[in-house]
């Protein structure tokens, strides 16, 4: 390994289970390899590639480095969020000197192995207020999404009585998926351990905020049926 001014000796692969679009803590053993010592600034990250190494989700989150002085060794608790969806990727752990340079593209190796990313557990559960009923399809369309890392899992709504409030119109059933969708979700599916911000209600229906710290997604497919009564929630 070429010696430089920035550079890293790593040690044994961390031992990782990770789950679609979930946080894990891993343990990253390092050693600063280069000539000067890591001050601020200095982060442990990652990177998702495939098995030819193109980049699937480059630049993963930080985790500060310790200050280490030339061959001094240490070790990263660092926070690993898993790809979307499953399946085999390649995890490569990466040193980075902010807004300087990887310490990968100045010819230190980065820390790679392959893994297989798992379905994200976990049982749903959605606050379905009295009058609103799911789609027949519903609960197979958001177990799936689930499973595929989506922490928050929210849908269209199709209104039974003659005249659809406008409230509901960016609501309309069909699309699939929208990304960065607007609009508050209503009635959403969440997992375990996941708090959403409630927000007023839009049309007599529940409505939150879409999660800042976690993977989300509105599609427009899944489909509740609100009648013109609903609005109370079950005790």
């Amino acid at each position: 390994m070429p010696k430089g001014p920035l550079a890293v000796r790593w040690g044994a692969p961390p031992s990782t289970t990770p789950h679609a679009g979930a946080v894990e803590t891993v343990r990253v053993e390092l050693e600063n390899a280069g000539t000067i010592a890591w001050r601020k600034g200095m982060n442990l990250a990652y990177h998702w590639l495939d098995d030819r190494d193109n980049p699937i989700v480059w630049d993963g989150d930080r985790t500060p480095a310790p200050p280490l002085a030339p061959g001094e060794r240490g070790a990263v608790e660092a926070k690993v969020r898993a790809p979307i969806p499953p399946g085999p990727y390649r995890l490569a752990f990466d040193m980075v000197a902010e807004n300087r340079a990887w310490f990968s593209e100045l010819g230190s190796p980065m820390l790679a192995q392959d893994v297989r990313v798992a379905e994200r557990p976990g049982e749903p559960h959605a606050d379905l207020p009295d009058g609103v009923e799911p789609a027949e399809d519903w609960l197979e369309r958001v177990r799936t999404t689930h499973a595929e890392g989506f922490a928050v899992v929210a849908g269209a709504i199709a209104w039974e009585g003659l005249h659809r409030p406008h409230a509901l119109a960016s609501y309309e059933p069909g699309p699939g998926r929208i990304p960065g969708f607007g609009a508050p979700l209503l009635c959403p599916s969440v997992l375990p351990g996941v708090e959403l911000e409630r927000l007023d209600d839009v049309a007599g229906l529940p409505a939150f905020a879409a999660p800042r710290s976690e993977p989300w997604v509105y599609d427009g497919r899944i489909v509740l049926r609100a009648r013109p009564q609903s609005g109370r929630r079950r005790a």
